[in-house]
């Protein structure tokens, strides 16, 4: 087991890496801001649109669990964290959380964060100040360390949030949200992350039942009826009547139809808000988007509004 806090494995538990330069970038960047970078040696292997096969994921998820370094970050999302959940070593993964652990991502990365919640595997529910291990909704290494239109590799903000968050310095995110809040102050255990990850996971063992909590939601390519039609699925299933809150964050790169006819995401809230008793509130700057804040998945956070000001605290 490696001891050293700035210790971080780059891995593959998802979709294809395209290139592997997104990669070596976001090493030397990441390496720049102080980390000891590796990557795992089967973080750039291809199986159809897979990062190796499942056998050969499932088996990189389990020799990072057993080596816990400081921080695992994901290169990227897409789609293959589901084929593996009924197989995941949860013990292995709530022990390399208790040895340090942080695990990071967003996407389909949502799919090992909410099933480790399921399994108790979450760890990062732990009391105290400066508590880094866990699981992270937070940045990936390609998008927002790798990119070739940035010197940076990616948006600065989003890398000072992610130093911040995984050297347990991050106590709080905040952003702007509607009008009609002010006041609220509520809190609960924090959960979530990409829309159509946790729509697929209801009803299935892997599906975290937290009451009372603050889900957080995000997605990509999705047009705005499928992202009413997923949202009222867990309405109907009367998840979001559970939850003290619900803050959604960026949904981005959709089409619009010329049959919308005026219909659009703020018509989806709108709705949303008319049949579900729990606050929902807009602006979280996270998801498939440039800027993105750190968000402890698993939890317990306040949530309080001033005028149009929200805060996350932990």
């Amino acid at each position: 087991m490696s001891t050293a806090r700035n210790d971080l494995v780059l891995f593959s538990p998802s979709g294809i890496v395209a290139r592997a330069a997104p990669v070596r970038k976001a090493a030397r960047r990441l390496k720049a801001m102080g980390f000891d970078v590796r990557v795992d040696e089967a973080a750039l292997l291809k199986q159809q649109r897979f990062a190796g096969d499942d056998d050969t994921r499932l088996a990189a998820l389990h020799r990072i669990a057993g080596e816990a370094p400081a921080v695992a970050l994901a290169t990227r999302g897409g789609y293959g964290l589901s084929r593996l959940l009924d197989r995941l070593d949860w013990k292995a993964m709530q022990r390399s959380v208790e040895q340090g652990t942080a695990w990071v991502g967003y996407s389909d990365m949502t799919a090992l964060h909410l099933a480790a919640l399921a399994h108790g595997a979450a760890g990062a529910a732990q009391p105290g100040e400066g508590v880094r291990a866990g699981l992270w909704a937070g940045p990936m290494a390609c998008d927002d360390f790798g990119r070739d239109d940035s010197d940076l590799g990616g948006d600065d903000v989003t890398q000072d949030t992610f130093s911040e968050a995984m050297s347990g310095e991050l106590e709080a995110v905040g952003f702007r949200t509607e009008a009609g809040f002010d006041g609220l102050e509520t809190s609960g255990r924090l959960w979530g992350g990409n829309l159509a990850i946790v729509q697929a996971l209801l009803g299935t063992p892997h599906f975290p039942r937290v009451r009372g909590g603050v889900l957080f939601l995000e997605d990509v390519n999705e047009h705005p009826y499928r992202i009413e039609r997923a949202l009222l699925q867990l309405h109907q299933a009367g998840v979001l009547a559970q939850q003290k809150a619900i803050v959604l964050g960026a949904f981005t790169e959709y089409r619009k139809s010329p049959l919308d006819r005026g219909y659009n995401l703020k018509t989806v809230i709108a709705h949303l808000r008319s049949v579900c008793p729990a606050p929902i509130l807009t602006g979280l700057p996270f998801g498939h988007v440039p800027v993105k804040v750190c968000l402890p998945v698993g939890r317990k956070v306040n949530l309080m509004v001033q005028g149009r000001d929200a805060f996350i605290l932990w």
